[in-house]
Parts: C-alpha cells; sequence; structure tokens
C-alpha cells in the first residue's frame, strides 16, 4: 500500500468512526417499550473493526513516515511534528492576537480602560 493510500484509508475509516459514534448515540437510549433504530450490540462490534483497521493504517503510515527521508535529510515524521508545533503556535499566537484587540464593552468614560499589552500588528 503506498502511502497516499493509506492516508485516504484513514481519513474514511474516521469517518465511519464518527458516524458509527451518532449511529450508537441514536440507538443508546429510547423511550420505555420502543426497540433502537440498530442493535447497540452489534454496532459496538462494527466500531470495534473499524477501530482495529485504524489501528493498522496508523502503524502502516508511521512506520513508511519513519522510513521516508526528505532532502534536507530530516524524517518525514520529524517533519510532521514540526508542522504540528507550528500549528500549535500560530493557534497560541491567533488566540493571543484576538484577546488584545480592545472591546469597547464600556458604558461611561468613568469605567476601567483596557490596553492591550502587546502589538497585535507584529504578532499577525
Amino acid at each position: 500500500m503506498k502511502l497516499a493510500e493509506g492516508l485516504v484509508l484513514r481519513a474514511d475509516t474516521k469517518k465511519r468512526i464518527e458516524q458509527m459514534r451518532d449511529r450508537l448515540k441514536s440507538s443508546a437510549l429510547v423511550q420505555e417499550g420502543d426497540e433502537p433504530p440498530e442493535n447497540p450490540q452489534e454496532l459496538f462490534e462494527e466500531l470495534r473493526r473499524l477501530l482495529d483497521l485504524m489501528t493498522i493504517l496508523i502503524q502502516r503510515i508511521n512506520r513508511t513516515n519513519i522510513l521516508a527521508v526528505l532532502p534536507d535529510g530530516k524524517t518525514l515524521t520529524d517533519a510532521l511534528a514540526e508542522r504540528d508545533t507550528l500549528s500549535l503556535y500560530h493557534n497560541v499566537l491567533e488566540s493571543t492576537a484576538a484577546a488584545a484587540i480592545p472591546k469597547f464593552d464600556r458604558a461611561g468614560r468613568s469605567e476601567i480602560k483596557k490596553v492591550a499589552t502587546i502589538k497585535v500588528a507584529d504578532i499577525r
């Protein structure tokens, strides 16, 4: 299996697991005397199969990523870790910049004025 195929299968399996969550939620509680729309035990069995498949796919993808070396000598796994860290850093900066924008929620001039302690433009 090629890496791209594994990634597509992983995304599809993740989507199917999310759908299974919704189906289980719909079948978890019914009015007394009613039957659930689907058998929860059968849904749990299918969920277990999907989770087993997800584990296998993730393991294969990770093994491939460890072996793949980029032109700069880094492994794909290392590059993905850096990407995740940069993404997290970006999210922190975005939320900090959003929090530093003054809100005009004062009713009068006598209320406490809030000022930014950082330069929003520099962060953005």
